[in-house]
């Protein structure tokens, strides 16, 4: 029993840095070379995670093999555009100027239904209101609207909008975090006015509390005990 739990121990670790490697993506996005390491690793995993008279060496190795190839073909890919267009493709056109392009739909096997689905998903139900339609190398499709049908911004109505920055949680479930009092150079007496405004007078009582640079504060105090 103790030798299936170090086993399934190990080779879970493995695994674990072995998705590291391959960087944040989603698995949607990952890149071919990615998505086969990713099903491979979980059949070498599985074989000596259930068969004790496999030496667990014979698991791991093809998973740091597999890990350290992948590595080198996204390597390869960063420096060579042609060899990156060959592994994962390129984007593909499938709508311009309102009309579909039928013989790049067909080349990717991308049917209108599956078009119109993606449509319907941001949003967009008139067709001839479509610049572009961009099939993407992880699948997803890109969508350019007309100038006419895209959204107005406060630029084009010369309207002035006051600046955000990037929330950086502070106070998480009753703890401070320094390192992002920090990053929006603030201090501890900033921060007691700020729990003051609040109505909290400890950390402790604070379940979130996010700010940024601009001064834009969000504070959420813990629920209480007798609040039903």
């Amino acid at each position: 029993m103790a030798i299936c739990i170090i086993r399934t121990i190990i080779l879970y670790l493995l695994i674990i840095v072995a998705v590291r490697l391959m960087g944040k993506k989603q698995v949607g996005e990952l890149e071919p070379t990615e998505l086969v390491l990713a099903m491979l690793i979980s059949d070498l995993a599985a074989v000596p995670m259930q068969d004790f008279g496999i030496p667990l060496l014979y698991g791991a190795l093809p998973i740091c093999v597999l890990s350290a190839l992948t590595m080198f073909l996204s390597v390869l890919m960063l420096k060579n555009v042609r060899f990156r267009e060959l592994i994962c493709g390129r984007p593909s056109v499938i709508m311009e100027h309102g009309k579909l392009l039928e013989k790049e739909l067909e080349r990717n096997r991308f049917t209108t239904d599956e078009l119109m689905e993606e449509l319907r998903m941001q949003g967009i139900t008139d067709l001839s209101s479509v610049k572009y339609a961009i099939l993407e190398n992880s699948g997803q499709v890109s969508i350019i609207l007309y100038e006419k049908d895209s959204p107005v911004t406060p630029e084009q109505m010369k309207l002035s909008v006051q600046e955000t920055g990037l929330p950086h949680v502070v106070i998480s479930d009753g703890r401070l975090i320094r390192k992002s009092l920090r990053h929006i150079h603030r201090d501890e007496s900033w921060l007691n006015s700020q729990l003051r405004k609040a109505g909290a007078s400890h950390i402790q009582e604070v379940f979130l509390l996010t700010a940024d640079e601009h001064g834009r504060v969000f504070c959420q105090l813990k629920q209480r005990e007798d609040a039903t």
